[in-house]
């Protein structure tokens, strides 16, 4: 396995960053900036919990559900143009306790 391979190793996170700059250089600075944040309390988390279950009990549907509608989110914007034509895009996904 190449270093740069692995998801958030600091070779990874030098070389996500080095891209990104190529990115600017040819396509220019970016011209919007989202923050999509996961909310455990979406219908589709909530609706997959079984007796009493909380979300914090199930991560692995948290993160499923987040997955779909980021893949939703992406699709409009670069697929469907909802914020007009799509040259490139980035992005980064942080979790936080």
């Amino acid at each position: 396995m190449n270093k740069s391979e692995l998801n958030g190793s600091p070779h990874n996170m030098q070389q996500n960053y080095q891209d990104a700059m190529v990115m600017v250089r040819k396509f220019g600075k970016p011209d919007l900036f989202l923050t999509f944040t996961c909310n455990p309390s979406w219908f589709e988390v909530l609706n997959c919990m079984e007796g009493v279950q909380r979300p914090e009990d199930r991560p692995d549907i948290i993160i499923h559900v987040f997955n779909m509608k980021l893949k939703e989110l992406l699709e409009g914007i670069c697929k469907h143009g909802i914020f007009g034509t799509v040259l490139t895009y980035i992005y980064v996904i942080e979790f936080q306790k």
